[in-house]
């Protein structure tokens, strides 16, 4: 059900993802299967910005074969670490042609997901949403929460706070529906606080941000984002002080380096 490779990956460690990664490689008993592991390999080393190796590291998977759809994708990240215009857009189009060739709708859904991000287009988007609200597995429906957080932003970005809401209200179904990781549940919450606050909806943005801070503390997670939105909520609510008490935390929380006008934000709220 869905790709028997993603529970190896941790994506805040990386280490400890090529250590499950290379044990597996370990345990492979074809070249199809040594194939699909080897990509998962160079993905670490283009995300480390070991470009080099992640080359080596996909002909290597090239040449045992049986793993085209996967090679394409990570070439196409890879292409996309240039951060040129349209950078992958070919490789995640031949990946997605070459998944749905094969059946394989979790590599067509993360395809599509990537040219979406690679075009900044919906039409892909709402290609992937299809394929994955039709399928019954839940390895291809846990898509339907990054593709519905993916417009969400691009809609927030763009000014429309309504469109954001309903993208990000989906998002958050499909994350509470086949998403089992808390933290991405409440990440996807304090969006659709976001945007209701930007639609002037503060009580409710305000409780969606205190429902998100009470799973934190009870899970012994800090957040600085979910004070940060707790702090303009109350903000806006007129809440001074409770503004400035959640403005304090979140600075705690905030890195002397992060964005200067984010940081004078929370000073100002801070008082």
């Amino acid at each position: 059900m869905g790709d028997r490779l993603r529970p190896l990956w941790d994506f805040d460690d990386l280490d400890a993802s090529e250590g499950r990664f290379r044990a597996q490689l370990e345990r492979e008993t074809t070249g199809t299967g040594r194939a699909e592991v080897l990509t998962q390999l160079a993905r670490i080393e283009g995300l480390r910005g070991d470009f080099e190796q992640c080359d080596a590291l996909l002909d290597e998977a090239d040449l045992l074969g049986g793993a085209e759809a996967r090679v394409l994708l990570e070439r196409g990240r890879r292409e996309r670490s240039s951060r040129q215009p349209g950078a992958g857009l070919v490789q995640f189009e031949q990946a997605f042609e070459q998944a749905r060739a094969r059946g394989d709708d979790v590599l067509a859904v993360d395809a599509a997901h990537m040219l979406a991000i690679v075009g900044d287009s919906e039409e892909w988007t709402t290609r992937a949403v299809a394929i994955a609200a039709s399928s019954d597995d839940p390895g291809v429906r846990y898509w339907l929460g990054p593709l519905y957080n993916n417009v969400g932003w691009s809609r927030y970005g763009a000014g429309d706070a309504a469109g954001a809401l309903e993208a990000f209200e989906l998002a958050l179904a499909s994350r509470e529906r086949d998403d089992p990781r808390p933290y991405a549940r409440a990440i996807a919450r304090y969006a659709v606080g976001k945007a209701l606050r930007a639609l002037g909806r503060g009580d409710e943005a305000a409780a969606a941000l205190e429902q998100c801070l009470a799973w934190a503390a009870e899970a012994g997670v800090e957040d600085g984002y979910f004070h940060e939105e707790l702090a303009e909520d109350y903000a806006a609510l007129g809440r001074s002080a409770d503004a400035r008490e959640q403005a304090r935390r979140a600075l705690e929380l905030t890195s002397e380096d992060d964005d200067p006008s984010r940081i004078g934000r929370l000073r100002e709220l801070a008082g």
